[in-house]
């Protein structure tokens, strides 16, 4: 199957969306920060069969608005409800990596009967780390921009399936490839996540909840216990042989947890 693009604004914000069609229940999929819905791509291709899949380019990334003036958690938030009222997408099941799992997890705490299920791809309800800001900043600004090819792009972040992801985010013009982002929007998107933890929200979602950690997790041990002690019906796994970026490195796995889960919570 393949996609079609659809467009939804919010109070002059553009939020473009890669809606794969699909019958049965929906599936939103939330990419991190610095991606774009691409990196969706082999996941929603495997569930578009059985589920309505869409991917959304958040604010400030890919074709969405790239410039947004709101960068906010709650910005954030908001989008997704109403990409799910506009697209009638009849209380989707969230899946989110990094900081879209951060958003989604936010969404099904603050409006339950909007989200049937969620998914965290190595996210969690973090930490204060007043870091992080400007290590996000010094990474972007490690990368040769504009990159000489897309297959140079795809070296640099990381290679094999991880660096031809990212690669993919990226546009051609003036003779290189750049990215479909502004550093600046990046860094101001971490702020609130710099300054508290949103463990309090974490204990709000109700709704059933799966937890896919990497083997080498953004995630801390202490952290990912305390999650699974605050809600011990949350169902935890963690992909052997796998990095931040798991749902790149293994699609295929990935979906077999999806699939299951989904079957029991969704269809």
């Amino acid at each position: 199957m393949s996609w079609s693009e659809r467009t939804v604004t919010r109070d002059g914000v553009r939020l473009v969306c890669r809606d794969w069609g699909g019958p049965g229940q929906p599936v939103m999929l939330l990419h991190g920060l610095a991606g774009h819905a691409g990196e969706w791509d082999a996941t929603a291709r495997r569930l578009s069969p059985r589920y309505r899949v869409v991917a959304v380019d958040q604010r400030g990334h890919g074709a969405s608005e790239r410039r947004p003036q709101d960068v906010s958690r709650a910005a954030y938030v908001t989008d997704v409800i109403t990409v799910i009222d506009q697209l009638e997408l009849r209380r989707p099941v969230l899946v989110g990596q990094s900081l879209g799992g951060h958003t989604a997890m936010l969404t099904a705490a603050a409006h339950p009967e909007w989200a049937r299920a969620l998914v965290l791809i190595d996210a969690g309800p973090g930490g204060a780390n007043p870091d992080a800001p400007a290590e996000v900043g010094r990474w972007l600004d490690s990368w040769p921009i504009p990159f000489t090819s897309r297959e140079a792009a795809a070296q640099f972040l990381g290679g094999g399936l991880i660096g031809e992801g990212w690669a993919a985010g990226l546009e051609e013009r003036d003779g290189g490839w750049w990215p479909h982002f502004d550093r600046d929007v990046m860094v101001r998107s971490l702020a609130e996540n710099a300054r508290r933890s949103y463990r309090d929200e974490w204990e709000q979602v109700t709704c059933p909840t799966l937890v896919v950690l990497a083997q080498d997790s953004i995630i801390p041990p202490q952290e990912a216990d305390d999650m699974l002690r605050r809600r011990p019906t949350t169902v935890a796994v963690s992909i052997p042989r796998t990095g931040h970026d798991l749902h790149l490195e293994q699609p295929g796995t990935l979906h077999n947890l999806l699939s299951d889960f989904l079957h029991e919570f969704a269809d």
